[in-house]
């Protein structure tokens, strides 16, 4: 069985926090709006290329 919209962001924050890791209070805003449907994952990907873009380099995951 799949998990839920909820679902898959407690695992993935759980494995944030695996890693000694916290996420900030910006993300886990996001991460809201995305559960909510005030934002899609395509502006939650947008808003963190915004955030942590590197000038002079292209995303990783393309």
């Amino acid at each position: 069985m799949l998990a839920d919209g909820n679902g898959k962001w407690n695992y993935a924050l759980g494995m944030i926090q695996v890693d000694g890791l916290e996420p900030s209070p910006e993300f886990l805003e996001w991460v809201e709006k995305e559960k909510k449907g005030e934002m899609t994952m395509e502006d939650l990907r947008r808003a963190l290329d915004q955030k942590y873009k590197t000038k002079g380099r292209t995303r990783m995951y393309e």
